[in-house]
């Protein structure tokens, strides 16, 4: 049975099957949820074009999640790479832990956010008087499992940037005071946003994000008055727009749930592999991140898909979102529109 969406919250959210015109967006939050270790996406366009519009959208409508009962780092109960040390320490002793369901984090990343804010803090007066180790845990901790939105996020301070996307890479947070170590698992989609006009990243951080989305505003004038409506309908009765959307909300949980678990079954030809690579070597990408980050996205929208195989099709879907922030070597450069990419591709691939 379906539960109603604005019961299950207090402040109802914009329905991300119902946002249209940015499709390639809405594909690079899909792909990653399916795979969180594709290494998240950075938004980047116009000022009110739905970036966080339609962040908060996916976080919304994604399935629910077992943790861990009362625990702090959203700990999954059979996972040991999602599951705090003293949660293992648990399992592992043979004891059994009580779980609870909930809803997959969605955390936002405040632009003035310290580096304690974002990591958590050990209370070393407590854990030398008490000799435990105190741990007041951070948003990374929340964000474990979920979705880390950083808006603006070309405007955060590299140093956060950095930890951010080590966090990501990794899957595991660790805080260091005074000879005092804590580790917890720290595995989530990390999704930043931003307005190039205010600057871009440096070229050795952009390169660090899976994929990047490029959003431009909504030109057709017939579409810019479907999508004026759709938010007056939403705000004047959102109870109403999301019973009417509830149907395509539904389906789409269910494509969602099916491709993770497709995912594990899901191959590439080698053949497909090693042109994905000429692709990459032809187009100077530094590095290996952008042949790995290709491979996993294709995978992921071949599952996406309902398949297990993947196609050219599926490598033409994902490979200029991949690709084309590796290509700036120079701060100063500008972010290909993906126009060199497709042509490489469409050389190799023919």
């Amino acid at each position: 049975m379906t539960t109603n969406i604005v019961q299950k919250n207090n402040r109802p959210v914009f329905p991300f099957t119902a946002i249209v015109g940015q499709d390639e967006m809405k594909l690079a939050l899909a792909l990653n949820v399916i795979d969180p270790k594709i290494g998240g996406v950075i938004i980047m366009g116009d000022r009110g074009t739905g970036k966080s519009t339609t962040i908060r959208a996916i976080a919304d409508i994604l399935p629910e999640i077992e943790v861990v009962a009362d625990d702090p780092f959203n700990s999954d109960p059979t996972d040991f790479e999602l599951m705090s040390d003293e949660v293992r320490q648990i399992l592992e002793a043979g004891n059994t832990v009580s779980t609870s369901s909930k809803k997959v984090p969605m955390v936002d990343l405040p632009l003035g956010a310290t580096e304690d804010r974002v990591c958590g803090t050990i209370d070393i007066e407590k854990a030398l008087t008490e000799g435990v180790k105190a741990f007041e845990p951070g948003l990374l901790a929340k964000a474990n499992r979920g979705i880390l939105y950083v808006d603006e996020v070309n405007l955060l301070d590299d140093h956060l940037v950095d930890i951010l996307l080590d966090s990501a890479a990794s899957g595991w947070n660790t805080v260091e005071r005074e000879g005092i170590s804590i580790r917890h698992p720290a595995r989530f989609v990390l999704v930043g946003s931003g307005n190039p006009e205010e600057g871009e990243l440096r070229p050795q951080l952009l390169d660090r994000f899976g994929m990047h989305s490029e959003i431009r505003t909504v030109r057709d004038p017939e579409l810019r008055v479907h999508i004026v409506e759709q938010r007056s309908d939403f705000d004047k009765s959102p109870q109403e727009c999301l019973k009417k959307y509830q149907e395509q909300q539904d389906s789409f949980k269910r494509t969602i749930v099916d491709a993770q678990k497709r995912l594990p079954e899901t191959n590439i030809d080698y053949d497909l592999r090693v042109k994905i690579s000429q692709v990459c070597g032809e187009l100077d990408v530094d590095g290996l991140r952008g042949d790995i980050v290709t491979n996993r996205a294709a995978r992921a929208h071949a599952a996406y898909q309902g398949r297990t195989e993947v196609t050219v099709d599926d490598i033409k879907s994902v490979i200029t979102m991949c690709l084309r922030h590796r290509l700036r070597k120079d701060p100063l450069e500008t972010i290909d529109s993906g126009d060199k990419v497709q042509k490489v591709f469409d050389e190799i691939f023919g």
